[in-house]
């Protein structure tokens, strides 16, 4: 092993060109393939822009020559060279320098290494928990580094296009107080303060709602937030936030900013020229043709409204539901080509995601195929295939229950058929925005209303007397901007007025000595003069997995945590020493 002494790269080994040829050049980086021809050894040389091939010709060094027969995968070499034209036949078009390579003169071999457990190379996709416990030989991959460049190039696109609005960039405490916000925080135990804790921010919330009192106008962060929440494959327990607000607007001023910098990343790293404004539709619509509040715009398969069309008929499942205050719901697969085992195959799909059952109803040449067709008479029949347009070959599923199950339901087995028929398309950026959300939603379990979105969002002015008599009536001045079936980022007009912030308090059943306690700075900051503001905050995670075209967040994250928020690299989070909890006076009790 030898020391980099006074050598300076020249370049990156995904640089030499043809126009460089003759001149000597220094290339640093790993082995990432070794071949000997003939008494001549090649090499190819990694780093993270590309692969250049070096050749060990005992012609020209042979010393280098006998000392490259002993190197192997991924060791780290340093080389000078002279650069020299490829002969036609030995060409490699799958590389941007496969017209060239490097006559080693001299090497330098900084350091081995040990066999890796998995190849670095596009061609092999290692298991996720051997890239998770080896991730900084996972980063190595080139897909990886292109994952995390783009990340980059987001963020700098991003802060760009904010400084050019007016935006500053201020930065947010990560040590501050636990506040309700809708998830578990995590907690910081205060050495100098004993039996108090931090909190680890879920998000800035409050912070950026106190700039707008401090008068900053426009505030932006790219920002870290925590949340002790269960994981999934677009959700980390660490995440970060493109975070906005902005004093003296309304909504519209948010949508016009959001789409403007939406669209100028998808053309500057996507190449896609968005049209705007995006499309917009209220909750309620969004529940009843989708069945849920962040829908996939890109294909059909919208939900249909059955109740009444289905109340009437002696299907006794249908009838007891409805009469228990439930609804029917279904979706229609046109021309469909499934066989009646693929068909009875969703039935246990539907129960795992919620379901009693899942009801089907073929058309077909002879009429209704269906166990349920007995039950409905033929002029009912003729009814209902009017109402809703069926034809030869349709297949109509139908769940029936409460109004909240067979939305998640319908909304989970149209991704899946969407999937399953191959009508999603891939390479498609689908906007929406969605607004008019309500208020609160009643908690079954904790018997009282919650936020839907937090209790700092402000209800329509219309709707503000209703909060002491009809919660549930209440809408919310929020939106959410949805992509591609994800939410991609949600904000919010807040309450700006002590008066109203107290109103929304109350109707969450946060009384004023709780309220004083976890909120009090925030109340007396809008006694002071606070300004009409509000804001928004856009996942980056989700975001860059969109754009790269990746299936989870972990493969846009350096060092991601598994599904059960742990590092495998460093097996974070681990026991402490009993001298750290003494200085902290906790005390651990499993």
């Amino acid at each position: 092993m030898e020391l980099l002494g006074n050598w300076q790269r020249s370049c990156y080994c995904g640089d030499p060109r043809p126009a460089q040829v003759g001149q000597e050049l220094i290339v640093m980086g790993w082995v990432h393939a070794r071949r000997d021809h003939g008494g001549v050894t090649f090499i190819d040389l990694r780093d993270r822009t590309g692969i250049v091939q070096i050749v060990f010709n005992p012609q020209i060094n042979e010393p280098a020559h006998t000392a490259a027969k002993d190197i192997r995968m991924e060791y780290v070499l340093a080389v000078r060279g002279t650069l020299m034209n490829r002969s036609a036949e030995t060409i490699n078009p799958n590389f941007p320098t496969g017209a060239v390579e490097l006559q080693v003169s001299e090497l330098r071999i900084l350091n081995p290494s040990r066999t890796v457990p998995f190849p670095i190379d596009t061609e092999t996709t290692p298991t996720e928990n051997a890239r998770l416990r080896y991730r900084y030989l996972d980063l190595r991959r080139p897909q990886m580094y292109a994952n995390l460049l783009l990340r980059h190039r987001l963020a700098k696109n991003v802060r760009d296009y904010l400084d050019g609005e007016g935006f500053l960039e201020v930065e947010t405490p990560f040590l501050t107080r636990s506040t309700p916000e809708g998830a578990r925080d995590y907690l910081v135990p205060s050495r100098v303060n004993p039996g108090s804790f931090y909190a680890l921010p879920q998000s800035p919330q409050l912070f950026k709602q106190l700039l707008m009192v401090g008068g900053f106008d426009k505030y932006f962060q790219i920002v870290r937030c925590f949340r002790d929440e269960d994981l999934r494959a677009d959700r980390q327990p660490e995440f970060t936030q493109i975070d906005i607000e902005m004093s003296f607007i309304q909504p519209e001023h948010i949508f016009r900013l959001s789409e403007g910098m939406m669209t100028n990343v998808c053309r500057e790293l996507k190449g896609m020229d968005i049209p705007v404004p995006f499309p917009r539709m209220s909750y309620t619509e969004a529940m009843l043709r989708y069945g849920n509040d962040k829908p996939d715009i890109r294909f059909g398969l919208e939900l249909r409204e059955l109740t009444m069309l289905f109340r009437e008929t002696q299907i006794k499942v249908f009838t007891d539901v409805v009469a228990k205050g439930g609804i029917i719901r279904g979706l229609i697969v046109s021309n469909c080509t499934f066989s009646r085992k693929e068909i009875d195959d969703l039935n246990p799909l539907a129960q795992g995601f919620g379901a009693k059952g899942l009801a089907w109803i073929r058309i077909t040449n002879e009429g209704w195929q269906s166990p349920l067709a007995k039950f409905v008479s033929e002029e009912k029949k003729a009814e209902i295939a009017a109402a809703l347009g069926l034809k030869e070959g349709d297949l109509l599923l139908m769940v029936a229950d409460q109004e909240k199950v067979v939305c998640d339901v319908l909304s989970r087995l149209r991704l899946y058929l969407g999937d399953k028929l191959g009508i999603i398309p891939k390479d498609e950026f689908r906007f929406l925005w969605v607004t008019d959300f309500p208020l609160v939603e009643y908690d079954d379990e904790a018997k009282r209303y919650v936020a839907m979105h937090h209790p700092f969002t402000s209800p329509t002015e219309e709707d503000i007397a209703l909060l002491d008599t009809a919660p549930g009536k209440v809408h919310a001045r929020a939106y959410d901007l949805v992509l591609n079936g994800l939410e991609l980022g949600g904000g919010s007009i807040r309450n700006h007025r002590l008066d109203v912030q107290q109103k929304v308090f109350a109707c969450l059943g946060i009384g004023e000595a709780e309220a004083q306690e976890k909120f009090g700075f925030l109340m007396e900051a809008l006694s002071f003069g606070a300004p009409p503001h509000g804001g928004i905050a856009f996942g980056v995670d989700r975001l860059a997995m969109l754009l790269a075209g990746a299936e989870s967040l972990r493969e846009v994250i350096a060092f991601p945590k598994t599904a059960k928020a742990v590092c495998l690299m460093t097996q974070a989070p681990s026991p402490v020493d009993p001298k750290q909890l003494r200085e902290l006076s906790v005390k651990v009790d499993l």
